[in-house]
Parts: C-alpha cells; structure tokens; sequence
C-alpha cells in the first residue's frame, strides 16, 4: 500500500489541478441545457484532456439523469479519513494513466452500468474497492466486487437506489465485507448486478 500511496496521491492531486484548470476557464454558459449538443460543444471547446459526448438519447429527461446521482448531501458526515502530504507542483508527472501504470489490473478503467438506479454511490465504491484489492496485490488478485451485495446488505449506506453515503460503503467493506459480483447478465462473481441496462 506505501508504494502505490504516492502513485494516487500524485493522480489526486493531478485530478485536482485539471479540474480547477477547466472549471477556472469556464463560465458557467447561462440558458444551455446541461444535456444540449451546444453544451457538448461549448465543453468540447475547451480543449481539455477529455472529450464530452452524448450517454443518454436526447428524450431522457433531466429529472431521470439527476434520480441517477444518488450520493446523499448529508454524505459528508459519513467521510473517510484523509491523509495529507507535502507535494510540491513539480514532483507531478506530466500524465497519468491508471489503466498504463497498473495494466495488468483488468478492473482499471471498466465502467460499469447502474441502469436505472441512483446507486453512484455503491458502484463508485465497489469499482475503486476492486481496483484497489488488484494494485495492492500487484495484479494477483483480479475481483469485481458487487454492487448489488453493498445495495442490498448495507442497512447504514443509505437508501439503495435513492442514493447513499460512498464513506459508509468503504466502511461497511472495510467492517463487514463484500462479496464479487459482475456486470448484469453475467454469472461474474457470487452476486451480479440485477437491474437490466
């Protein structure tokens, strides 16, 4: 784990810096819907790392997309320890690329699907778990650890697909556990996702 420390801490704050950068350089473009093509555009030309494309068809509405954001605003009370190091702009590298650093890590870089469920919040937690149990196991140890396990066992993470507290979730893992669970449709692991994309 020391070893990989300076890895992500070097990615968080590479992260930090981009997004201050983009959000520094653009104004918030009043009277655009957030899911517009001209929106699109305008965050495209920004000429970031990233390319903004379209993820949903143009009929879904904004109330839908935004059910699907269900991490808790009370969720800073359910907050990880942080560690601070001294880092100065300079020991940065350039780029970084998970997926290029730990490639042998297959989880690295999956995007799973939560369907029609505000469950952001156990998925961003059970993607990182897995990720993490691969980079600290030098890629001997390749596991999806399941969502729906963290949904439906994890009485103190929240509401399920009303949303929940991503710390709780790393608690509830670090207490308890998970078990592996993959993608819906598949037989990946104990307990696969249930609700069809």
């Amino acid at each position: 784990s020391s070893a990989a420390g300076p890895e992500m801490l070097k990615l968080a704050l590479t992260l930090t810096a981009l997004v201050t950068v983009v959000w520094s350089r653009a104004v918030h473009p009043h009277g655009l819907h957030p899911t517009s093509d001209e929106m699109i555009d305008f965050i495209n030309k920004l000429n970031t790392t990233w390319k903004a494309g379209r993820n949903f068809d143009k009929s879904i509405s904004l109330e839908y997309l935004r059910g699907l954001m269900g991490v808790h605003p009370m969720s800073l009370m359910a907050r990880l320890p942080t560690i601070e190091h001294d880092v100065q702009p300079g020991d940065l590298p350039d780029s970084f690329d998970a997926r290029e650093k730990w490639g042998t890590c297959h989880s690295i870089g999956v995007i799973r699907d939560q369907a029609s469920c505000g469950s952001c919040w156990a998925f961003g937690a059970v993607e990182a778990i897995s990720d993490r149990i691969c980079i600290h196991s030098q890629g001997n140890i390749q596991v999806n650890i399941s969502a729906e396990d963290l949904l439906d066992c994890c009485d103190s993470c929240g509401s399920g697909c009303n949303g929940g507290f991503p710390g709780s979730a790393w608690e509830y893992w670090q207490d308890t556990g998970l078990v592996t669970g993959g993608l819906y449709g598949t037989d990946d692991g104990c307990k696969p996702y249930s609700i069809p994309p």
